[in-house]
């Protein structure tokens, strides 16, 4: 049995964890309420504009009007896989690797050149202890999120796609559903998926008036919806983390209530067997000297 020492510093040592969990807990709810108000608002204007994308792309195609909706066989493909620069958050990056993983065993990807662009510091300390080259120059967007540090990122993904460096991009992501639940997405960035044209169904291509034409709207709102698909993907991601780090921080405040629980019982338990020890100590030497 630990002493009472040992047990004594061993709740005070819990209870440090637990005042530093709980305040973890309160950080990540502070910070998961911007995140959430910043992708809500952003989701209706990224769906309009990518079901747009979408019917513009798919209708232009074998015109060949569209760089980044020619599909070619994949000979060399970039993973763009999405987590957070520190950890303390259950399992969100870890299922991000586990998903990039997964995706690799796809036939599709069987005889293909593989490369990464980490976006985050965990993704990029993961990556490049791994065989397939990384891109270190996007790692880093979460040290001052906003559109632009993300955009050059997606301007590289879509550079290579057009020059031909590249034949398929794919986004790894956690998506925010709630604050307990996020759903990896693994999804194509390039080249642009085409709409489904299902008989009776109403996500058949749209009639759309062009203006000023049908080019410049092409030129112009294709690279800049990709970009846009690309932040509304970090910014899933970045309410996921405070999302999971809050729920994990959360647990460990609840676990770190129950073993105190137990410690101190075992403290009492341990100081009251002490007592006792001293008391038959106490009464074995009165009856000696008694006998004596």
């Amino acid at each position: 049995m630990a002493s009472l020492k040992e047990v004594k510093e061993r709740i005070v040592s819990v209870s440090s964890t637990q005042q530093i969990t709980k305040a973890m807990k309160m950080v990540a709810a502070a910070k998961l309420r911007r995140a959430q108000d910043r992708i809500i608002q952003l989701r209706p204007y990224s769906e309009k504009l990518g079901g747009l994308l979408a019917n513009v792309s798919s209708g232009n195609a074998e015109e060949g009007m569209n760089t980044y909706g020619e599909v070619r066989d994949v000979k060399r493909v970039l993973f763009i896989p999405v987590t957070s620069d520190r950890g303390l958050c259950g399992a969100f990056n870890s299922n991000i690797f586990k998903a990039v993983r997964t995706a690799l065993t796809d036939e599709e990807y069987a005889n293909a050149e593989v490369e990464i662009l980490p976006i985050g510091k965990k993704a990029f300390d993961f990556f490049k202890k791994k065989e397939n080259p990384v891109n270190e120059d996007h790692w880093n967007v979460f040290g001052n999120l906003s559109f632009d540090a993300v955009k050059t990122a997606a301007e590289e993904a879509m550079e290579g796609f057009a020059s031909g460096k590249y034949d398929k991009v794919v986004l790894v992501y956690n998506e925010f559903k709630n604050v307990a639940t996020q759903i990896v997405r693994t999804e194509q960035f390039l080249p642009i998926m085409e709409v489904a044209t299902d008989k009776g169904s109403s996500n058949t291509n749209t009639d759309y008036i062009y203006e000023p034409s049908k080019d410049f709207i092409i030129e112009e709102l294709i690279p800049k919806s990709l970009k846009i698909q690309m932040y509304k993907a970090v910014l899933e991601s970045n309410a996921s983390e405070h999302g999971a780090r809050m729920t994990a921080m959360g647990k460990a405040t609840d676990n770190a209530a129950d073993l105190l629980k137990e410690l101190k019982l075992t403290y009492n338990r341990t100081r009251q067997a002490a007592i006792t020890k001293e008391i038959l100590e106490i009464v074995g030497g009165a009856e000696a000297l008694a006998s004596e």
